[in-house]
């Protein structure tokens, strides 16, 4: 029945490698499960339900992309809009949570308008191949810069970054830097072994080994820093009366107290940022897995738009913010996911989490940094189809500047807003200007107009 639904022959995959893939998807996801609930909670919004919607926003995401596009993409709450949504809107402006709930919930019903109307695989199709491969390296360097912070081995520093002191509280923070490097090299061991769900693995012994270190007292736990027990302090949570604080409240809310004006300039923020992380993260991960066509589009990609814009509305009504396809994806991407059978094992697990939630939060994030610090190296290899010679200038360096715009500036979107605008004035200014789509020059004034406005 698998085989028949997820065309895993075609796809030149199996039931094991996929579900394999859809788990290591999940682990490298899973710290979502403990950030957004306390990113969101600095907005006066319950932990608990956050937990609980953001479960389900998962589940309901992953399920749709498996089904309706085929794909091994898993969606949960994006980092990023989160923050904006707390930081920026409700403690910034002082709007209310649930006003911001409901600009989410309108973010994705434009969405799904402009998914339905072909507007959104329009903007996928003209970006030409030389961004689409620098946008997947960009993702690349930028979820191995997320892994290092996870790890604790990139610090803030005088330099704005810098590597830890690993003596420095070497009993907690130290040795778990420690651990993520040693997880590196298991992972990479693993990988040029050629052992089947090396990643996986690899968070599995990170976290054992820290569990060790633990029992010799080589790690103390400190929850004053941050550095909790590495041993699950619960397995089971039946209590889902919680999810009742955040559940439609995005309807709940006195309109009068907002100006419309401003009200809008929030959704677009939301739009604008939505779209090309979703974007972004579909084309690097897609060129990783090969999954593109000679013309470098991704077939299926209506679906996977469609799937992306429901989560988001859907999320906002359980009661969290933007949810998003994860470009943690590419990590059950690089151990061989291809179907949707890889999002609906993720799907799986994000609903079970629901039940096993203290079992999941407790996943240090010195186990999955590895797993992305490594699937950065997996991503990076798209450099090698980059041809860089003075007849393609034009074409490499928007891709360059693309590719070190995402870490850099810390978004998808601006690496791409870069990318896009950099290609136009060069193209066009090297008297290639008939190779640039009209889509293209839309998007570049836009991506100006936004850099003045927004």
């Amino acid at each position: 029945m698998l085989q028949k639904l997820f065309k895993l022959r075609e796809n030149n995959t199996n039931v094991k490698t996929e579900i394999v893939a859809g788990i290591t998807t999940f682990m490298t996801m899973a710290y979502i499960l403990a950030v957004n609930p306390s990113i969101l909670s600095d907005a006066g919004m319950d932990s608990n339900a956050v937990l609980i919607a953001t479960c389900l926003a998962s589940f309901f995401g992953s399920i749709c992309m498996a089904f309706m596009a085929n794909l091994p993409f898993a969606l949960s709450a994006a980092m990023g809009p989160n923050a904006f949504l707390t930081y920026t809107i409700v403690c910034g402006h002082g709007i209310s949570w649930q006003v911001a709930l409901f600009a989410v919930f309108i973010e994705g019903l434009i969405f799904i308008a402009l998914s339905l109307t072909n507007v959104r695989e329009a903007i996928f199709n003209s970006i030409p191949l030389s961004l689409k491969q620098g946008i997947s390296i960009g993702i690349g360097l930028f979820i191995a810069f997320i892994g290092l912070q996870n790890a604790g081995l990139c610090v803030d520093a005088s330099t704005l970054v810098t590597i830890t002191s690993f003596t420095e509280n070497f009993n907690t923070k130290g040795i778990c830097a420690l651990l993520a490097v040693a997880g590196v090299l298991v992972t990479a061991i693993l990988h040029i072994r050629k052992v089947k769900g090396d990643i996986l693995f690899g968070i599995i012994i990170t976290w054992c080994l820290g569990m060790v270190c633990e029992l010799l007292g080589i790690y103390i736990p400190n929850p004053e820093i941050g550095c909790y027990s590495l041993f699950p302090v619960g397995f089971i949570n039946t209590d889902f009366s919680a999810l009742g604080k955040t559940f439609g409240e995005c309807f709940n809310f006195d309109f009068s107290n907002i100006e419309i004006i401003n009200f809008i300039v929030i959704v677009f923020s939301f739009l604008f940022t939505d779209l090309f992380d979703t974007l972004g993260t579909l084309i690097g991960v897609s060129t990783k897995a090969n999954m593109l066509d000679e013309d470098g589009n991704l077939p299926n990609i209506k679906p996977a738009l469609l799937s992306d814009a429901l989560a988001t509305s859907v999320g906002a009504v359980f009661g969290t913010s933007t949810t998003t396809t994860f470009v943690e994806s590419s990590a059950g991407v690089a151990v061989g996911g291809r179907t949707g059978l890889t999002a609906l094992t993720t799907a799986v697990l994000f609903l079970i989490s629901t039940l096993f939630s203290p079992l999941f939060t407790s996943i240090p994030s010195f186990a999955t940094a590895p797993a992305l610090i490594f699937v950065g190296f997996l991503m990076f290899e798209e450099v090698m189809r980059l041809k860089i010679s003075g007849e393609n200038l034009a074409e490499a360096i928007p891709a360059y500047l693309c590719i070190i715009a995402m870490p850099l500036f810390y978004s998808i979107s601006e690496g791409i807003c870069i990318g896009v605008i950099s290609y136009v004035i060069l193209q066009a200014a090297t008297g290639k200007a008939k190779k640039i789509s009209p889509l293209m020059y839309i998007l570049s004034v836009l991506f100006v107009l936004k850099y003045i406005f927004l």
